[in-house]
């Protein structure tokens, strides 16, 4: 059964933040379990969005369409709109997921709008800087945590300048890869490890010789 992960797009939406994770989703290789995910994109409505990058996206469903019982994660990416609370309907989403125990992965300015929401009251969290989450008003500073990408059950935040660990903590969370695959994977894309990139294609070999393995 395909499990689909849903990246919420928006005007100014940034690309970037979730590249790496829509990528390697979208991608089976390396994959516990290839051809077992999908990636799909919800907008307000079904009309084009503009990411900030200047990337001209269709949503596949409008956000009212959605279901957490047809989801396995919402995606949050960044925008300059978060801050101003015009995409609170997607903040109040991720409300319905995560009481519905289905994860949440928010990023920068999503951050924000999870935390003007009260959903980071009560749940260890991270953001783009303590100082930054403070600004919304929210009750939950106690639970921020200073590191790059905080996984904390059915939540995974981040700041926006680390969209590979971002990524790794998605991954994580979903079981996507083997623990030593993940590992790998992340020395390639964080640290250009050349060691990393040549275990990550003993492990493809192996997976091509012995599916099973």
């Amino acid at each position: 059964m395909t499990k689909t992960v849903h990246l919420a797009v928006y005007d100014t939406f940034s690309d970037w933040e979730a590249g790496h994770t829509t990528a390697h989703i979208h991608r089976p290789l390396w994959h516990r379990e290839p051809g077992a995910w999908q990636i799909r994109t919800v907008g307000f409505t079904t009309d084009a969005v503009v990411s900030m990058g200047g990337l001209r996206v269709t949503p596949d469903i409008a956000l009212d369409e959605l279901d957490p019982a047809d989801s396995a994660m919402l995606i949050l990416p960044g925008s300059s709109t978060w801050e101003a609370g015009e995409l609170k309907a997607f903040a109040d989403k991720a409300g319905d997921f995560l009481a519905a125990g289905v994860p949440v992965a928010a990023i920068c300015g999503a951050t924000f709008g999870l935390a003007t929401a009260g959903l980071l009251d009560d749940r260890p969290h991270t953001s783009n800087a303590a100082e930054y989450l403070a600004m919304s008003g929210y009750s939950g500073g106690d639970n921020f945590v200073p590191e790059p990408a905080v996984i904390a059950g059915d939540l995974v935040t981040a700041s926006g300048t680390t969209p590979v660990d971002f990524a790794r903590a998605i991954f994580e969370r979903l079981d996507i890869f083997e623990p030593h695959v993940l590992d790998a994977w992340y020395r390639l894309y964080a640290h250009n490890e050349p060691a990393a990139f040549f275990a990550l294609a003993e492990y493809e070999q192996s997976r091509a010789t012995d599916p099973a393995a």
